[in-house]
């Protein structure tokens, strides 16, 4: 497939999780690398077109500052994440949880399990249904509820656990339902955890930058996709290394400033 071709044919991809979509656009980028204008060009279209997945700003982030080879080193990266192992890993035997859409990392974590109990919150795109749906047929004992019954399940779940596409100094990309889910939550004293893999923490400015995009887009706050989740509703991340406290997970923002994606697309 031609470069260009590859380019339009991540750039229009729905429905892949943060993760694949990171490891498709690895592959797009490596192909400009004999074409530097051609490169940076790629880049800003990517993250203009995938403004809510942390790990295309992460991905041309680092290509940016360091040449179209090290798409395939954030590829590996993303490839080797054990965040979901290590999620599995740190779920109480036997627990409820809610969670909202269709979580990537989650899911996998969800599935490697198989003594979770699971409500997945419905969306305007039925994703939540489907998900649930995957994990009936992997045997997961899970249940989709209506998006208008989030209030009720998150306060009667041992944990809500949430997926960040993106994450960044002050809070997380997730799912519309996830805000609602995670402050009634916090509310009735149910641990709110957030799943934010490899590539999904980003440094504040990139960080600023892309909830910029999000409130530039045409759509009202209440018919989007996703949304920004305050951080401080969150309780735990959990990454490739562990869980960590809401408030350290910041910290593990490991991507250089690339100026060129700071500003939109004229």
């Amino acid at each position: 497939m031609h470069p260009i071709e590859r380019l339009r044919f991540v750039a229009r991809a729905e429905g892949a999780g943060p993760t694949l979509l990171g490891r498709e656009a690895a592959g797009a980028l490596a192909s400009f690398a004999s074409d530097p204008v051609a490169l940076v060009t790629a880049c800003r279209r990517l993250v203009e077109r995938h403004p809510a997945a942390g790990t295309v700003w992460w991905l041309a982030a680092r290509v940016l500052t360091s040449g179209a080879d090290e798409a395939w080193h954030a590829a590996e990266e993303l490839e080797d994440d054990v965040t979901a192992q290590v999620l599995a890993a740190s779920l109480p035997d036997d627990a409820s949880v809610l969670v909202v859409g269709w979580p990537e990392q989650v899911g996998e974590a969800l599935r490697r399990r198989g003594d979770i109990e699971v409500l997945a919150v419905d969306s305007a795109d039925g994703s939540g249904s489907a998900f649930a749906r995957r994990l009936r047929n992997a045997g997961v004992d899970a249940e989709d509820i209506a998006d208008a019954g989030v209030a009720a399940a998150a306060a009667d779940v041992d944990v809500v656990l949430l997926e960040a596409s993106a994450l960044g100094p002050d809070g997380f990309v997730a799912p519309v339902g996830s805000w609602a889910a995670a402050a009634v939550a916090n509310h009735a004293g149910v641990p709110v955890w957030v799943s934010a893999g490899v590539g999904r923490v980003l440094p504040g400015r990139l960080w600023h930058a892309l909830v910029q995009r999000l409130d530039d887009g045409a759509d009202e706050p209440w018919d989007r996709a996703d949304e920004v989740v305050p951080l401080d509703l969150a309780d735990v991340v959990h990454g490739p290394r562990g869980p960590v406290p809401a408030a350290d997970a910041p910290k593990r923002a490991d991507c250089p400033i690339a100026p060129e994606l700071l500003k939109p697309i004229s």
